[in-house]
């Protein structure tokens, strides 16, 4: 009886379950949103995403579905787009149907819809005028800025010449000096590269990167219901971006003690004031809480992309040494070895500026974008995807789009250079994304990348003595970010 019971059981389990299925599955086709592989209920389809290769699956979905497709992450559609042309539609031709900030869930309990990066609608708005107005006044994109950088750029040389010649990993050195150039502008200073709390401030940087691209990071976005009451390294998060902030709000509360107003240092002071003046506004959006989680936007995003496409093109330049040598024929025929490098040099430095473009487009840092979403219902291809539906532009589809680069799996600068060896643009550029949602700091990362990186290489050959692999310096194309391997190299002064 009890094997009786047991059987009638679980045959009464699997009918429940087909059931389920069968419903779930005809609610899900009754949508007219893209096609895709068919969900289950409450994981969606957590079974298509091989673990820990959440950004190859998703390439592997689009190559069976289509460019414009549909996956679900546990009950909730999200719509992928794969490719140029149809990011460029999204972003560009439809640009403010697709001008939102998606969810993601690994740092939306802290952040919950505030900051620059994170926010919507009204409150996304004017932080983004503002921000972009503040750091304008600042120096971004002007001379102004451009000395800074090259001051850092000195300031890291003269500390690369301290290894003398020891092999050394570069994550650290390059993270401070990089953060250094965004600091000098939200905090008004720059800190020194031997301070331990800058130090640890930057290690938590580059600990909730690699936490967010991993496994436990990628399962965390997609059944988060679930995943936020498992205990993982994902958990560590949420305490890192809490320590982060209160930094950000000892520096506010600093700045709150000395502040001049009639004149502000730093981007802090400006929106201080911009909270003084606008304190009986109820509709404002500038008060303490979006200072905090904007000046970390800011603090964060300055640091991270910028350092990390850098260490991986050092890597990158360790397994071509041709291509260095190039790049140190050019820098000596264009600026020689009596002053550093200027904005103005890129001009007249076409394979400079075609080894960077390629850098960032072949190690393709964030490589599914930061989530989108609709703002209204929205057609699109012939499908509708409804208001509030989370979309993945997904930027590696774009940078490595066959269509637009000849052979895209390969890292190679003459995808940026015409046959009379000139720098030639491309559309399909999109490192930074596009549209309204681009990043506020692209003018900033150019000029970074430009200078650190012409600077080094006026002072230094990178050598190593790892021998390095095609597979080592491709991008891993796993989860939110990508991180190069880790390696050591050394700084020969020229």
């Amino acid at each position: 009886m009890e094997v009786e019971g047991f059987g009638t059981f679980l045959l009464v389990l699997v009918i429940s379950c087909l059931l389920i299925f069968t419903t779930w599955d005809r609610m899900y086709r009754k949508r007219n949103l893209p096609p895709g592989p068919s969900p289950m209920p409450l994981i969606g389809n957590l079974l298509h995403i091989k673990r820990g290769e959440m950004v190859k699956s998703l390439m592997e979905v689009g190559s069976q579905f289509g460019p414009v497709y549909t996956l679900y992450f546990g009950p909730r559609p999200v719509v992928i787009l794969c490719g140029y042309q149809a990011v460029k539609e999204a972003l560009i031709d439809q640009g403010e149907e697709f001008s939102g900030r998606g969810k993601m869930p690994s740092v939306d309990r802290i952040f919950n819809g505030f900051g620059v990066v994170f926010s919507n609608g009204e409150r996304w708005k004017q932080l983004r005028r503002f921000s972009l107005m503040t750091l304008r006044n600042f120096g971004m994109g002007k001379r102004s800025i451009e000395d800074r950088i090259k001051e850092e750029a000195e300031c890291l040389v003269e500390d690369l010449r301290s290894y003398k010649c020891a092999p050394v990993d570069p994550s650290n050195i390059l993270a401070q000096a990089i953060s250094n150039v965004i600091c000098s502008v939200v905090f008004g200073n720059r800190f020194d590269y031997k301070d331990l709390k800058f130090l640890e401030l930057l290690r938590m940087f580059n600990e909730t990167f690699r936490l967010m691209s991993s496994t436990w990071g990628q399962l965390q976005e997609i059944i988060p219901t679930i995943m936020n009451h498992i205990p993982g390294p994902h958990q560590k998060i949420d305490p890192i971006i809490r320590t982060l902030l209160d930094f950000v709000h000892e520096r506010v509360k600093a700045n709150q003690q000395s502040l001049d107003p009639t004149s502000p240092r730093d981007y802090i002071d400006c929106f201080i004031i911009k909270m003084q003046k606008e304190n009986q506004n109820p509709t404002s959006e500038f008060h303490m809480k979006n200072l905090l989680f904007t000046v970390l936007n800011l603090f964060f995003a300055g640091t991270e992309t910028v350092s990390t496409t850098l260490r991986h093109g050092f890597l990158i330049l360790l397994k071509y040494p041709g291509i260095q040598e190039k790049l140190h024929d050019e820098i000596d025929r264009v600026i020689g070895q009596n002053r550093g490098p200027n904005m103005e040099d890129r001009s007249n430095m076409p394979y400079m500026d075609a080894v960077i473009h390629e850098i960032q487009r072949f190690s393709d840092v964030i490589p599914m974008n930061v989530p989108h979403t609709v703002i209204k219902d929205t057609s699109f291809r012939g499908y509708t995807i409804p208001k509030g539906t989370d979309v993945y532009p997904l930027l590696c589809s774009v940078l490595r789009d066959p269509t637009q680069f000849s052979n895209p799996d390969k890292f190679n600068p003459e995808h940026f250079l015409d046959a009379s060896g000139s720098f030639k643009k491309s559309d399909a550029f999109m490192p930074f994304s596009t549209g309204k949602r681009i990043c506020l700091g692209e003018g900033l990362a150019r000029m970074e990348l430009f200078l650190f990186l012409t600077t080094i290489l006026q002072n230094f050959k990178l050598t190593s003595l790892q021998q390095f692999t095609e597979s080592d310096i491709n991008p891993r194309m796993t989860g939110f970010a990508n991180l190069p391997i880790s390696y050591q190299l050394s700084f020969i002064p020229r």
